[in-house]
């Protein structure tokens, strides 16, 4: 079957691991950017694409430039090209997704995606006594720009102390955990289990941040993994302090012909599917499911004319345990072959907004080297408030690809609790975490469901229900919130 001429591809990957020790050597992450997008360029066998770009975007970093993209897009001289920035809360999928469908629509014929961070260059050169240079932009806006249309966070959540991501996903692992029946010991080592895996896939991964495989052993040795919120410990973190960036280059196959890109290094989207309906976790009736992963896959796997058998490669989004063990259940996953192709982003690297970029670095490549195989990768935004699921081959679809939305059908499956601040009485804990500070357990904090129907977050800090905590399963417990959201079991 003849291919489409307007059919996407992604021609060209690369990533960079930043290991210098110097930070005033280390390089920021604008040049980071323009570092990965050349290698990607010359993976592709061609530098005339990064100045053919009609577009370039990024995910938002922790950096301050007003608009990279254009820098960018001026250093390798792509003045057609036009820049969007991706903020904090919007999938990485749904900027994968726009690359590919603006090709399929002729909006553009090549299309250049980089992230990056250099959180680590930060760290070194302020423990140096100095502060790391940026390159300073004129103020510009980037000629779109992509929002969330509601924050990732609640200001009730942020109120009681639940901003860090580790502290909801340890409470959405505890409500896992009660849903499946687990013993706390059970749980622990199954979660031990699961890390330590991605761990040996991290050892196999050239691009991955920390290539040290872990055992299980060591993740359960508080010694060796201090805890963060309860069962989670930094081990079981995703690794945000870091010095990476990935370049993808996408274009049309037309434009790969016309420059010649040899046709074993095209990567065909299948399909991308994202679910954009938030609601803050504490808020969600049902504290262990997630509805629109179930619903991103069927559309992507329908769009792709493929099931989940097909699937050769995959990688699960990875920031906690929590995140993975919910998608096994979402997506129906039971086999027991790798859940990531990078080592995750406690090992390969969590850098913030990016990550999935540098999945798809490591899913290109492995794709390629088995021609006719399919990969699946997954993006999540905040606490699983978002849900994104894309299938990628070596071979093109049956169908053209196709960029779907499917928050009506999560919406139609996600209901709201009703929050009932400064509410008192009894009630039950729906799930609950312990926060650690230097190691030291030093609260309680949990959300309470009210028999007459309401629900609120309270925390306790006496010692013994700390201890309580970590020894027995609350959720489901009785529990009286008194005034200013404290919490006693009965």
């Amino acid at each position: 079957m003849a291919l489409d001429p307007r059919t996407p591809v992604l021609v060209g990957v690369g990533a960079v691991s930043q290991r210098e020790a110097d930070p005033a050597l280390a390089q920021e992450p604008l040049a980071l950017m323009v570092l990965a997008l050349e290698r990607a360029a010359e993976d592709a066998g061609s530098r005339a694409l990064l100045a053919r770009a009609d577009a370039v975007r990024a995910p938002r970093g922790f950096w301050s430039y007003p608009d990279p993209c254009r820098l960018v897009a001026e250093h390798f001289g792509a003045t057609r090209a036009r820049t969007e920035i991706a903020e904090i809360g919007v999938l990485q999928t749904t900027l994968l997704g726009r690359a590919a469908a603006d090709i399929a629509a002729g909006r553009a014929d090549v299309v250049l995606v980089a992230g990056a961070e250099a959180r680590h260059r930060t760290r070194r050169a302020r423990a140096a006594g100095v502060e790391p240079v940026f390159t300073r932009q004129a103020p510009v806006t980037p000629d779109s720009v992509l929002r969330p249309h509601a924050p990732v966070l609640s200001e009730r959540e942020v109120r009681a102390g639940l901003s860090m991501p580790v502290v909801q996903y340890a409470m959405l692992e505890n409500a896992l955990r009660a849903a499946e029946g687990l013993s706390l010991e059970a749980h622990r080592r199954g979660i031990a289990a699961l890390q330590a895996a991605l761990s040996e896939v991290a050892a196999a991964n050239p691009d991955a941040w920390s290539r040290q495989p872990v055992s299980a052993d060591a993740i359960l040795d508080p010694g060796r993994n201090p805890m963060l919120a309860f069962p989670y410990g930094k081990l079981h973190s995703s690794q945000w302090t870091v010095d990476q960036a990935a370049g993808l280059v996408f274009c049309s196959v037309a434009t790969a012909r016309a420059l010649g890109i040899a046709r074993d290094r095209w990567v065909f989207p299948l399909a991308v599917a994202d679910s954009n309906h938030m609601i803050p976790y504490t808020e969600r009736r049902v504290l262990h499911r997630c509805a629109g992963f179930a619903r991103a896959a069927e559309r992507a796997f329908a769009r792709a004319g493929r099931d989940l058998a097909s699937v050769t490669h995959r990688e699960l989004y990875s920031c906690f345990p929590a995140a993975v063990r919910v998608q096994l259940r979402e997506l129906g996953i039971a086999d027991e072959r790798p859940l990531s192709v990078t080592g995750g982003m406690r090992f390969a690297g969590g850098p913030l907004n990016h990550f999935v970029l540098q999945s798809m670095v490591r899913m290109a490549r492995l794709l390629r080297e088995a021609p006719g195989s399919t990969g699946l990768v997954t993006a999540v935004s905040g606490v699983l408030a978002k849900q994104g699921v894309s299938l990628w081959s070596s071979e093109p679809g049956a169908a053209p690809f196709g960029h779907d939305d499917v928050s009506e059908a999560t919406a139609r499956e996600t209901s709201a609790a009703e929050m009932a601040d400064a509410a008192e009485g009894p009630a039950t804990i729906a799930t609950y975490t312990v926060v650690y500070a230097d190691g030291a357990p030093k609260r309680v904090v949990l959300i309470a469901d009210f028999e007459g129907g309401g629900r609120t977050l309270a925390s306790s800090d006496e010692p013994e229900s700390i201890a309580s905590a970590t020894r027995e399963e609350l959720c489901g417990r009785a529990v009286r919130i008194t005034a200013g959201g404290r919490a006693s079991w009965l």
